[in-house]
């Protein structure tokens, strides 16, 4: 892991410790309600990739490593209505607390107002953490292949199941696609970022996709900008995104959404 992730992932085990301390494995247990329902994500993700319809992931989030204050007055709730009404398909939320300021309670809060499906993006290396997840409504969680071993993220996918949760499992190279690949789990994020030094290049969902069977639905995340980007990726196909920064600090969210989704009736 490079020096941002592995603080990252550092912080995050002393973070659950203390999340531990307050609120057992066996408390969550007895928190989960039967009456929670689950919005497809997964089944969302692979028709839009059999279609070839383009579908974006809106990333929620007040900042990040990279680029520092995205939003100053952050309001988690009230970006969800404004991309489900603009024709976002799904929503991404970053939980993480002390890099992005996220929390795990904005999940519930933008259930209140949206009936979107969300993925909960955080750095998943604790089964406490799915249990804690499906809790606050997640639809879906991330499992990040340079934080995780094959044999982990083979369990949390078993868990995940049991408590009725889809999972992206997202790599940033050749060689963890190829793990993720052998896994075979059938949803792939293909991560934009190179993670040793927050550069972005397009093409790195390009490049991995051509060697990603039918069997797999892709997802390409971080960097993405206009309209043109999009076509891009379709001419490689790619229909399903995960969209933050560009949509996050446009000062018409509304078109812009509109714009990377090329409805050219706007």
């Amino acid at each position: 892991m490079n020096n941002i992730l592995q603080k990252i992932y550092n912080n995050k085990i002393k973070e659950l410790e203390e999340t531990k301390k307050r609120c057992s494995y066996k408390t969550l247990e007895k928190l989960i309600s039967t009456n929670l329902k689950k919005t497809e994500f997964k089944k969302k993700l692979i028709n839009s990739q059999l279609n070839k319809k383009n579908f974006i992931i809106g990333e929620i989030k007040k900042q990040s490593p990279s680029a520092g204050e995205i939003i100053k007055d952050y309001i988690p709730e009230d970006l969800a209505v404004i991309y489900e009404k603009s024709g976002i398909g799904a929503l991404s939320i970053l939980t993480e607390k002390k890099f992005f300021l996220g929390d795990v309670d904005h999940i519930s809060l933008v259930k209140k107002k949206s009936n979107l499906p969300i993925l909960r993006k955080d750095f998943i290396i604790d089964e406490y953490q799915i249990l804690e997840s499906k809790i606050y409504q997640a639809d879906c969680i991330l499992l990040i292949l340079s934080i995780l071993s094959d044999i982990e993220v083979k369990k949390f996918i078993q868990i995940a199941n049991e408590f009725n949760l889809d999972c992206i499992i997202e790599v940033h190279n050749e060689e963890e696609l190829n793990r993720a690949i052998k896994i075979n789990y059938p949803i792939i994020g293909i991560n934009n970022r190179n993670l040793k030094n927050l550069n972005v290049d397009l093409n790195n969902s390009i490049y991995l996709n051509k060697n990603i069977v039918n069997d797999f639905t892709v997802i390409a995340e971080s960097g993405i900008q206009k309209s043109k980007d999009i076509i891009k990726f379709n001419k490689s196909g790619i229909y399903n995104f995960l969209i933050g920064e560009s949509l996050l600090k446009s000062a018409n969210k509304e078109k812009k959404i509109k714009e990377l989704l090329l409805n050219e009736s706007f």
